[in-house]
């Protein structure tokens, strides 16, 4: 259910060098158990095998060395899971930003002084057969600076005075589509509350507009390799190591996107703050994990989760007070400066150096634990500091990530898992697109704010119903339920929206269109809401199954 193993499975688990103390209060299977020899030995690189495991009591981290520290009621350990949450705040900003960054803007020719062709209302810049079939003739008389101004935030992409009035439109060549993006300037209207973002920078419409793809792709491929890569160097140095070296780069690369003389150039620099990006959420994730019990651990995971939706939230806010997107760039950026603080506050995961068998640094920072926490030395009933000392001359012993394969039934658990994550985020995005998509007429859901806002909305509420769900039916019931509800609504949405798709074309159905739009926005919602629950649930379950030594490169793999 959670990684604990009940008293009968722990005692059973010592032989092949699992740690479970006697009181069966919740251990892990830490080290994995080496390779059959038929599958062809030890795989290069990875330590040997230690001749003879330590101490189970120093294994059985919840149910021996974490109540020694006071579990979760020690102060300093409040404090740490505090500093946790903090960055959740900065890493909402940083993922979501591509949405004002990137945004594409209403476009339209900018003539020399007389009037000028329309080049778009829309992203793509190019009207319809039925756009221009519905274009009636504009006015005569000429509209006011203010009366286009009330349209939304315009930018002019050769900085041209804006008090100009601006020519007006006059409808596209029929036959000729291309000629809507006859034009060497264009102006913009932004609906992001930005006066300029990348795409009007840099006139990223028309033939060009292919790269305002790439440049939200860099991002998700930055995270990818992050993921990837940051996952096992901090199983095989530590986390405190990489969370140090991704806050730094992050400044480094974060900063540097701001200063972009180009579209590549800010491609490429998102993509290595993407990476960096990646780093911080991995080690911070395993860093709240490890600091808590089993029993608290989803409630303290699901606090982040608020506080980077808080981020999310509060996105258009700040984008508003910033304008530009240089100065949103650089704003969401600089808060990390204060997590360079950490270096020197936040301690190695304890639970990580018990379990690489590094018993002289672990003895030093549980005496720093019980010095923060003015814990009296003589609490220790079950004998931790002993069998500590009697340990200290092992070696450390870490394990490659391939191990897991030699194991009978947890890397099948772990494949399964990340399968469930990949479908969860995947069809999510599935569910929005349909929402959102042009083939649903919605005049609410036309609105920037309101798409925006309908999203997090979705997902604060699938985080709120994860939180109940969980307290009663526990991890696997409250999986399986939300997995349930998003193949329903993916079946509905394929099959009954295409018997109404049927029974609509009979004019004595009484079926239309417009029932048809509102059955998908319908089963989207429900789609969107179980998926993101589904995507979440199997990270975290993923996380807590997996033992400390390869936690950190495993449950994300699904997800990316």
């Amino acid at each position: 259910e959670n990684g604990s193993l009940p008293p009968g499975d722990a005692a059973a688990s010592a032989p092949l060098g699992g740690r479970a103390g006697p009181s069966g209060g919740g251990g892990e299977i830490q080290p994995l158990p080496a390779p059959h020899p038929a599958a062809g030995g030890q795989h290069p690189g990875c330590s040997s095998a230690a001749a003879a495991a330590p101490s189970l009591l120093l294994l059985d981290y919840d149910g021996s060395v974490l109540p020694f520290l006071g579990g979760l009621g020690g102060g300093y350990q409040k404090t740490l899971v505090l500093l946790t949450w903090i960055p959740a705040l900065f890493i909402g900003f940083s993922q979501f930003s591509d949405s004002f960054l990137l945004d594409q803007p209403n476009f339209w020719c900018r003539g020399a002084g007389k009037g000028a062709e329309l080049a778009g209302v829309t992203a793509t810049g190019r009207w319809d057969s039925g756009d221009v079939a519905n274009w009636t003739s504009p006015p005569t008389t000429p509209f006011s600076t203010a009366s286009w101004g009330a349209a939304g935030n315009l930018s002019n992409s050769s900085g041209a005075d804006g008090g100009d009035t601006p020519p007006l439109p006059s409808p596209p060549d029929k036959g000729d589509n291309a000629s809507n993006c006859d034009c060497h300037a264009w102006d913009y209207g932004i609906r992001t509350g930005l006066v300029q973002n990348v795409v009007s920078k840099w006139d990223l419409v028309c033939d060009n507009a292919w790269k305002v793809h790439i440049a939200k792709f860099s991002l998700l491929v930055g995270l990818i390799f992050g993921y990837l890569i940051t996952g096992c160097i901090a199983d095989w140095v530590g986390r405190r190591p990489v969370l140090l070296f991704s806050i730094i780069f992050i400044l480094i690369f974060g900063l540097t996107v701001a200063l972009s003389v180009n579209v590549t150039m800010f491609s490429t620099l998102r993509f290595f703050e993407g990476f960096c990006l990646a780093g911080i959420i991995l080690t911070l994730y395993a860093l709240r994990i490890e600091l808590c019990p089993p029993g608290k651990r989803f409630m303290i995971t699901m606090v982040a989760s608020f506080v980077a939706m808080a981020g999310q939230f509060l996105m258009p806010g700040l984008a508003a007070l910033c304008r530009d997107w240089q100065v949103l760039q650089a704003l969401i950026i600089c808060p990390f400066l204060l997590m360079l603080l950490y270096w020197s506050i936040f301690p190695e995961s304890l639970r990580w150096l018990m379990a690489t068998q590094q018993f002289e640094s672990a003895k030093k920072l549980i005496l720093h634990f019980t010095q923060k926490n003015c814990m009296n030395p003589e609490s220790d009933i079950k004998g931790v500091m002993p069998e500590l000392e009697k340990e200290l001359s092992r070696r450390p012993k870490k394990v490659c990530i391939v191990k897991v394969v030699g194991t009978r039934n947890l890397w099948k658990n772990i494949v399964v898992l990340c399968v469930n994550s990949l479908t969860g985020y995947g069809i999510h995005h599935c569910f929005a697109r349909s929402m959102m998509g042009h083939e649903v007429k919605v005049p609410l859901l036309e609105n920037f704010y309101a798409d925006y806002y309908t999203v997090a909305s979705i997902a604060l509420a699938s985080c709120l119903a994860m939180c109940v769900v969980v307290r009663f039916l526990g991890r696997r019931g409250g999986l399986l339920l939300f997995m349930i509800l998003t193949a329903l609504a993916s079946l509905l949405q394929l099959g009954l929206l295409n018997l109404i798709g049927k029974y609509s074309q009979h004019p004595d159905s009484g079926m239309s269109d417009s029932v048809k739009d509102k059955f998908s926005i319908t089963f989207s919602i429900v789609g969107m809401f179980a998926s993101h629950a589904v995507g979440s649930l199997s990270v975290f379950f993923c996380a807590e199954i997996t033992p400390t030594v390869i936690r950190v490169a495993v449950p994300f793999h699904g997800g990316v």
